[in-house]
């Protein structure tokens, strides 16, 4: 979800952010719906295409995942 809303944010289309990160239109629709999991690699290629560091686009997981485990 991340990756598509940063996709939205900036106006690119699916097609569009393929060209930008070099995958295919097709993975990155798998990616989006959370079919399949981008390797480290492709995580890179989609940021870059992004304009954003590869962090931003796990940094929310991280987040959600401290919150709902710290210590009361």
């Amino acid at each position: 979800m991340q990756i598509r809303r940063l996709r939205e944010d900036r106006d690119y289309s699916l097609e569009e952010l393929a060209e930008r990160s070099g995958l295919s239109f097709r993975g990155l629709i798998y990616i989006e719906h959370g079919q399949r999991n981008p390797s480290a690699l492709t995580l890179v290629d989609i940021a870059a295409a992004l304009g954003v560091a590869p962090g931003e686009l796990i940094n929310h997981l991280a987040d959600g995942r401290s919150t709902e485990s710290a210590p009361q």
